[in-house]
């Protein structure tokens, strides 16, 4: 059994009842013979006592709902079937295998979105081996509210450069409608050989638009940690503030970040901002790595919970840091909507552990576990089989995870921002370009590790004072008698 990240039905077991057996009924008592008239006369009859209210039994508890008949469920079902092999007018689409296909799908997207049945080429695709490179155009997609959305668009692809914004919604892929597609289709869809061109149509919720491009798919290099800089005094004012970007998780993401925050410290950095937007997420191990760049060693990060609690794999904890001084400086950490599975995993963390300021908008949502369970027939399941839990037991999934600073960017300014991630110098260049930009977010994350480097120096300078040293009076002396 497969377990992904990256963003069930219970069935009640009933009790069987059993009817109480009536209690019996009292015998009735045997006739007594009369007594003989008494020769006094009679006292005066006294009014009978009110008889005592009879006791009242406990109501019955309602009975609780018979189980849930299998059979006749799949009775139900089979005659379905039957109907449509009988009655519908292309025969060409009522085989078994046809039909039974189509119930799985449903029945599977019926759970959450995140639960799909793959016929045998998509579990094929799945089972491919992953390498460093892809062929595509450099988006990642889910459902959203029961719609196939753009989460994140690569910088470095023909759709960012084309123009496509993440939270932009599929309406075609090339000739084919994308009401009835499911992610992995939608991604099999997307994918191809390098120089094949083809057109996606979009829907914009920001403007309602809907617009349609032409790309060309490319040979895609994964990298995932992008301009590490020390921000310019314009941004941070006399403070040295660091800043990167985790675009995804992959192996080498904690490396790479190990080593951008290594230069960045030699170059003096005093607090750092760390950029996950639109990162849709990826190896959870990867993203539990990072948070242990600025964790103590054996710290809980993430919990794993199923229906079944004896099966649950135990927590992860951030690894051993082999001698390496911690990073103690304040942190910032950069979300939005477009922010998911092991990114928001890394920001629930750290802001649960008072590690880092979130700021920027509620992200996506993706907090559960999909296991792929192959089948008979060469085709898989994708079922979501648990859900994760920040250190402070919070479930992200259908949730998100909410910034501590809200920060809302216009479209227009998240097109701004795409732009210069696609396109923009390398070095002190960027810095000043970024600057510029007009980024509120990062803006809003800056001042806030401003003031807390401003009220730790107030901090340190007000130091305890120390008591006068005030000799101790003697004690007294006895009077000599």
């Amino acid at each position: 059994m497969r377990i992904v990240l990256a963003p069930c039905i219970y069935l009640a077991a009933g009790l069987s009842l059993q009817a109480a057996s009536p209690v019996a009924a009292p015998a009735p008592a045997a006739p007594t013979p009369p007594k003989p008239a008494a020769t006094t006369p009679a006292a005066p009859k006294k009014e009978d006592a009110p008889a005592k209210a009879a006791a009242v039994p406990p109501p019955t508890p309602a009975p609780k709902p018979p189980p849930q008949d299998a059979y006749r469920q799949m009775e139900l079902l089979t005659r379905a079937m039957e109907t449509i092999r009988q009655s519908y007018v292309d025969e060409s689409k009522i085989t078994y295998e046809e039909l039974v296909e189509g119930a799985l799908e449903g029945m599977l997207r019926r759970l959450d979105p995140h639960c799909e049945y793959m016929g045998r080429s998509l579990f094929e695709d799945m089972q491919r081996e992953q390498s460093d490179t892809s062929e595509g155009v450099g988006i990642t997609v889910s459902l959203r509210d029961g719609t196939l959305t753009i989460i994140t668009v690569r910088d470095d692809g023909p759709a960012a450069r084309a123009g496509v914004l993440a939270g932009d919604q599929m309406v075609r892929i090339g000739e084919v409608l994308t009401d009835s597609v499911g992610v992995a289709e939608a991604v099999q869809l997307l994918q191809g050989k390098a120089g094949e061109s083809m057109k996606l149509t979009v829907r914009r919720p920001g403007t309602r638009q809907f617009l349609e491009f032409s790309l060309v798919r490319e040979t895609l290099i994964e990298t995932s940690v992008h301009d590490a800089m020390l921000l310019v005094p314009k941004l941070a004012g006399d403070y040295k503030v660091g800043y990167a970007r985790i675009s995804q998780y992959t192996q080498s993401t904690t490396r790479d970040l190990s080593e951008a925050l290594d230069e960045l410290e030699k170059a003096g950095m005093q607090a750092f901002v760390l950029d996950l937007r639109n990162n849709p997420g990826g190896l959870l191990d990867s993203a539990v790595a990072v948070c242990g760049e600025f964790l103590p060693e054996g710290t809980v990060v993430v919990t794993t919970e199923g229906r079944i609690a004896s099966q649950n794999p135990p927590p992860y904890r951030t690894p051993s840091r082999d001698g390496k001084k911690p990073r103690r400086y304040p942190i910032a950490v950069l979300i939005n909507h477009g922010s998911a599975s092991a990114a928001e995993i890394t920001a629930g963390a750290l802001q649960d552990l008072k590690r880092a300021i979130v700021v920027g908008t509620t992200s996506f949502g993706k907090g559960s576990v999909q296991s792929i369970l192959p089948m008979k027939n060469g085709a898989a399941m994708r079922l979501t089989t648990a859900k994760y839990y920040t250190p402070s037991h919070r479930t992200i999934h259908e949730h998100g995870v909410e910034p501590n600073i809200v920060s809302v960017l216009t479209t227009d300014e998240e097109m701004k921002v795409a732009k210069w991630r696609n396109n923009h110098g390398t070095g002190e260049a960027a810095a000043i370009e970024i600057a510029n930009l007009g980024d509120r977010q990062l803006e809003r994350a800056v001042d806030a590790l401003k003031g807390v480097l401003v009220f730790d120096s107030f901090q340190a300078k007000a130091k305890p004072v120390a008591p006068p040293d005030v000799p101790r009076a003697l004690p007294a002396k006895e009077d000599a008698p």
